[in-house]
């Protein structure tokens, strides 16, 4: 179909909005009665683990306290909490921790609901900070400064690269079993190949996974973006392998394509119709040429998450003749941060008999995003299009995004 010239020239980031209320402060309960005289070794010697969790004061059954916990040393100056989108950059004085006075308890608590799970990372200074950065500067040095939680042995890769980031997660966070390793499940093979784009001018890596087993024909295919990140780092290939023995989709051969770094990140995902070419007439008859693949819309999904998210949508609406199936998760909707803000969202507007099914999921924490993928959402669903809409109770996460690609996958591909 059709569509208006995508913006260009826009800003690399989200537009600056403000968290609409701080997270829900509480007190912890082990900490209040620790009294005037804490017995601060014996209190380290029987911590079962951080974050510490705790029944909700007010006898709430859905909700808990949490508490982040650090052991300061005489040095400590000041420690920050950032759980992922748990936190405003512009009023980080509401994620800094309090120090139990005359210990070396440090500790900042909030009531979340009990299916709450996130990365974190503690922000320390120990001393170390410039000595003249006091207030709102000395909090913007100190976010720079985050580091694993040295007493919560779980942790996650990191995006980038560097140090794991901790992890929080509640008892009633959706189940990840699909994840894990299972004995005796037939597993699939994952190759790395280059890919040369004669219309982007470039080449990239892409690792391909291909199903167990032989005789497969018109396999289904799945184009999942930051191929970096999902695989291996991530492991998506165990989970392709447990839902294709579970039966809950069928067996396909899914493509990773590598993004090239942050700013060709922003340049090629961002509604850049010369990548939706690349996607739908390079990298797809490349895929053909080396396994029995559908050429069937309908069995032939594009899932990206934040800016893949966005690109999943535009390149579905943009080339629906080979991408019949879109799977954004935290989708950048707001796409561009300047004029004519959630652009695709107003191409969608005005598209008629869009042969596309939508999976939408966004998080309950993403503040900058969630309002423009629930506008998405009602655009699609008042424009009549198959469209199926999750919120989760998680941040911009890695993390939360592996229940939902489960999910999704399922839901669009399902035997």
């Amino acid at each position: 179909m059709p569509v208006s010239a995508p913006p260009t020239g826009t800003a690399k980031r989200p537009p600056p909005i403000p968290r609409p209320a701080p997270v829900e402060r509480a007190s912890s309960p082990l900490i209040a009665s620790l009294g005037p005289r804490p017995d601060a070794a014996g209190f380290w010697r029987s911590l079962p683990g951080t974050p510490l969790i705790e029944p909700d004061p007010a006898g709430s059954a859905e909700h808990a306290v949490v508490t982040f916990l650090w052991r300061g040393s005489a040095a400590t100056r000041a420690v920050l909490v950032l759980p992922n989108k748990v936190a405003d950059p512009r009023a980080l004085e509401h994620n800094l921790m309090d120090r139990v006075p005359g210990t070396d308890i440090w500790h900042w608590s909030v009531r979340m609901r009990r299916d709450w799970r996130a990365t974190y990372a503690l922000c320390v200074d120990e001393g170390q900070g410039s000595p003249g950065l006091e207030g709102a500067e000395h909090r913007a040095w100190l976010r720079g400064q985050g580091r694993r939680d040295p007493l919560n042995p779980r942790s996650f890769p990191p995006r980038w690269g560097g140090e794991p980031v901790s992890v929080v997660e509640l008892p009633d966070a959706p189940a990840q079993s699909d994840w894990l390793p299972r004995p005796g499940v037939p597993a699939g093979t994952v190759s790395t190949h280059t890919v040369a784009s004669g219309v982007l001018g470039n080449e990239r890596r892409v690792r391909a996974y291909a199903p167990p087993g032989d005789g497969h024909r018109d396999l289904p295919v799945l184009v999942l973006f930051d191929g970096e990140m999902w695989q291996p780092d991530l492991g998506v290939a165990t989970l392709l392998d447990n839902l294709i023995a579970d039966g809950r989709i069928p067996p396909l051969v899914a493509l990773f394509p590598e993004s090239r770094g942050s700013d060709a990140r922003w340049a090629e995902l961002t509604c850049n119709d010369d990548f939706v070419d690349f996607l739908a007439d390079e990298l797809l008859p490349w895929a053909e040429a080396r396994w029995p693949l559908t050429a069937d819309p309908a069995r032939t999904v594009l899932a990206g998450q934040s800016l893949g998210g966005l690109m999943a949508a535009h390149a579905a609406v943009r080339a629906p003749h080979r991408f019949g199936n879109a799977l954004a998760q935290s989708g950048s909707f707001w796409w561009p941060n300047g004029p004519d803000p959630q652009w695709l969202t107003s191409v969608i507007a005005a598209a008629k008999d869009l042969p596309v099914r939508f999976c939408l999921s966004a998080g309950e924490q993403e503040w900058v995003l969630l309002p423009a993928t629930r506008r998405l959402r009602d655009v699609l669903e008042a424009g009549g299009h198959d469209v199926r809409y999750r919120e989760f109770n998680g941040g911009h996460d890695y993390l939360c995004w592996r229940t939902e690609l489960s999910e999704g996958l399922v839901h669009l591909l399902g035997t």
